[in-house]
């Protein structure tokens, strides 16, 4: 067709460049219709699974333009099963490795992905549009989980205890089996990396669902890892929404689900792996606060804000969306956030310039710009943005984008102070004293994150030692190196993402006792 003919042409421009990049840029040429993804974006066994007599198919878009990009196959009970079956082949062999044979196939995996670095952004931004820079830190932040826990796989030891008359007893930490990964949509290669690479470290195989909003780069993960010398059936992809997920969490041959994603499904998994007792990590939602005192730095403090707001298109479940600014402060607080985040520049994510790029869906648009148009209702001062943003690029009017928005004037019963809003509206409220600040933030059924801004570091650790959440920041907000654990308090979740104390989640304690001389029996 004239179309395709088009796009061809088009395509000998870019002979050039790699195979992601290249169908980055056929994703952006077509001028018209669905553009279909040539593989499938199942996996399992090691290699991509297209399923036989598919039922179901939804639309993946992208939302920089609104194009559709594929129809996804959704993953039923028999697709489930093999995903499964290989994964529990898979941990036979993987299992019995030692730590450091572990370790060298995913050094190489991490080496594969910083040579990949800029296919894998690229392809990250058309299917969740997010801006490229952000991206390609993503990407980053995957890569350095993987070494991260490649370093820790050869420190996995048990102990030993001395018991009277030379007997002894000594522990094994033993992987549990086959573990489930379900992803959110906001970080999708980046959260297949975070919950695989503690599970494979620690002798684990892995089954994963991204979301069905965004999964095309976790299926590039699973060809990293196979190509990095992983038994087949290590790291298994298979696709799909709730029904999919309640097949994973259900199946007796699964040992643990770990998840990311809102409180309500959070608390559906919970129950659902209670029949089996699995156990679950929980990663789920937060309303977090961002404390400023007046003795902070303004710059420092408002660039903290931006940081803690607008990531991601503010779709970030760590976010500093209560910003309790100190009266005294307030003024020349909210004049210099406003200036700031009215620079902020919005467009095609793809461009090197872009700072704030699509948000994820249609519906999902409209539901935060539902949440400004209450924030007015209820009394809230919109100083700047919260209105649909068309760019100038005519290939771009059919995305779903926003104007970055500052509340003022906001109180602590209004609904854009209680509820997770997941998009670029930041609440600015005002506060006189230190107790007062403590009690407002810790005021909610959440406890994800939260922050401070002080120049006096008694006042610092003070603050933030009443906090009631999981990732505390001073003076700085939203950064995760992955040598530090995340994770929250109270609503937020169970157990923790990153660290050391990730391997407790992943393996399971054996003890063994030995007797040395005659059994002293009571018979």
């Amino acid at each position: 067709s004239p179309t395709v003919r088009k796009m061809l042409q088009k395509l000998v421009l870019f002979r050039f460049l790699r195979p992601a990049a290249i169908l980055s840029a056929a994703l952006r040429c077509a001028s018209s219709g669905t553009v279909d993804v040539k593989v499938p974006l199942n996996f399992w066994c090691g290699d991509r699974v297209k399923i036989k007599d598919v039922s179901t198919t939804e639309p993946v878009y992208e939302p920089a333009t609104g194009r559709v990009l594929c129809e996804l196959e959704l993953c039923g009970s028999v697709e489930v099963n093999q995903a499964v079956q290989a994964a529990q082949s898979a941990y036979q062999a993987w299992s019995r490795m030692s730590g450091m044979e572990r370790a060298h196939i995913m050094i190489e995996a991490a080496r594969i992905i910083e040579n990949r670095r800029e296919d894998i952004a690229e392809i990250e931004v058309v299917n969740n549009g997010k801006s490229i820079t952000e991206a390609r830190m993503d990407v980053d932040s995957a890569r350095l989980c993987i070494e991260y826990y490649a370093g820790v796989a050869s420190t996995l030891a048990g102990q030993h205890i001395q018991l009277p008359g030379g007997s002894f007893a000594y522990t094994r930490r033993e992987p549990l089996g086959v573990c489930v990964g379900i992803g959110a949509w906001n970080y999708p290669f980046q959260i297949a990396a975070w919950k695989s690479a503690p599970a494979l470290a620690c002798g684990n195989s892995m089954v994963f669902k991204p979301s069905p909003v965004t999964p095309v780069t976790a299926v590039m993960l699973a060809e990293i890892y196979a190509k990095a010398g992983a038994p087949e059936g290590l790291f298994n992809i298979v696709q799909g929404g709730q029904e999919t997920g309640n097949l994973l969490c259900h199946h007796p041959d699964v040992a643990k689900v770990s998840f990311t994603g809102s409180v309500p499904t959070g608390k559906k998994i919970m129950e659902m792996c209670s029949k089996g007792v699995k156990q679950v990590t929980l990663e789920l939602g937060g309303k977090s606060p961002l404390l400023i005192f007046e003795d902070s730095d303004l710059g420092n403090a408002v660039k903290g804000a931006l940081m803690a707001n607008f990531l991601s298109q503010g779709q970030v479940c760590s976010n500093g969306t209560r910003v309790f600014v100190q009266r005294q402060m307030l003024p020349e607080f909210l004049e210099e956030v406003v200036r700031r985040t009215k620079d902020i520049e919005i467009g095609d994510p793809l461009l090197e310039r872009t700072r704030m790029g699509a948000l994820v869906s249609r519906p999902h648009l409209d539901r935060v710009l539902g949440y400004v148009e209450q924030a007015r209702k209820e009394g809230a001062k919109v100083l700047c943005g919260g209105e649909p943003f068309v760019p100038l690029d005519p290939k771009l009017r059919g995305g779903y984008y926003m104007t970055p928005c500052v509340l003022g004037d906001c109180t602590d019963d209004m609904t854009c102070v209680k509820e997770e809003i997941f998009g670029p509206v930041m609440s600015v409220l005002s506060f006189e004293t230190e107790e007062e600040a403590l009690l407002r933030a810790n005021n909610s059924a959440l406890g994800l994150a939260a922050g401070v801004f002080t120049s006096d570091v008694k006042r610092a650790h003070r603050v933030v030692e009443h906090l009631k959440a999981g990732s505390c920041f001073i003076n700085n907000y939203n950064i995760t190196p992955v040598e530090v654990p995340f994770g929250g308090f109270k609503m937020s979740g169970i157990g923790r993402e990153n660290g050391q104390v990730t391997v407790e989640h992943y393996t399971q304690m054996k003890s063994v006792f030995v007797e040395m001389g005659d059994v002293d029996s009571l018979f």
